[in-house]
């Protein structure tokens, strides 16, 4: 399968952002892409304050239902953070849309910092996994990669791809450059990495954007924080040849964690 991964800094408004999904899908289309991510809170920009309450829809709202037109107009699905408004709160969270107009929906479960423990409340779920065209992919958001409990327990559910929308700004690069290689390779998956560019207000995105193969390896990555259209393939049959090599997963001793 082969995996579009857009940098971007977005329009600063919710309609430019989504001709922006669907210029990209066709482009990631043309390519042979079959999925599609963009980073975290694409759909409205990430360090927006009280605004991403006013800007939250729900999951089946306006804006997810273009995005549903857009898979099925290019034939591929799609991975975007939005603010989630639900049962009177708002979330980070992340929408899937496959071409079929299937969706699933991932609230973040770790809030990073004093600005999003204001503004959303943590998602209750385990991380999911969505399967496509046989493969199982699974959601998770920005800083839950920085758990490796978050990480495991996809690999050990069966994930082949983890899919991670992020908005990592400075100081934190090493996040991009060291832990994400890291957690593919200690779980013997695929991980896509999908940062915001540029700068947002007092914020500057590290970008590094990456797709990182099951032996810790970059198939793909953005050199800086300037938009970028990253395309790679990923193959299954990779999966099983690196974790017969690096055995984590059949030798760990699940007895022993809970």
């Amino acid at each position: 399968m082969r995996v579009a991964l857009l940098q971007t800094a977005g329009t600063g408004t919710v309609a430019g952002n989504l001709d922006l999904l669907e210029a990209t899908a066709a482009s990631a289309a043309a390519a042979g892409a079959r999925l599609l991510i963009a980073p975290e809170m694409f759909l409205t920009g990430y360090n927006i304050g009280e605004r991403a309450w006013a800007l939250a829809e729900p999951a089946d709202g306006p804006a997810a239902g273009r995005a549903t037109e857009i898979a099925r107009r290019h034939g591929l699905a799609l991975l975007y953070g939005f603010p989630e408004f639900r049962d009177g709160a708002v979330y980070n969270a992340v929408v899937w849309v496959d071409p079929e107009g299937r969706r699933r929906v991932y609230r973040k479960a770790h809030l990073f910092g004093p600005d999003e423990r204001r503004l959303y409340l943590p998602g209750p779920e385990h991380p999911p996994l969505v399967r496509f065209e046989g493969l199982k992919i699974g959601l998770l958001i920005c800083y839950d990669l920085e758990f490796p409990e978050a990480v495991r327990a996809l690999a050990v559910a069966g994930a082949e791809l983890i899919a991670v929308p992020t908005a990592l700004m400075e100081p934190y690069g090493f996040v991009a450059d060291a832990l994400v290689p890291t957690r593919a390779y200690e779980n013997g998956v695929y991980l896509a990495y999908v940062n915001r560019a540029g700068a947002e207000g007092e914020l500057t995105y590290v970008g590094r954007s990456c797709l990182v193969g099951p032996d810790g390896r970059d198939l793909a990555r953005a050199p800086g924080n300037a938009e970028a259209l990253l395309i790679a393939e990923i193959d299954a049959a990779e999966i099983v040849r690196v974790r017969s090599i690096n055995p984590y997963l059949h030798d760990l001793r699940r007895d022993l964690y809970d």
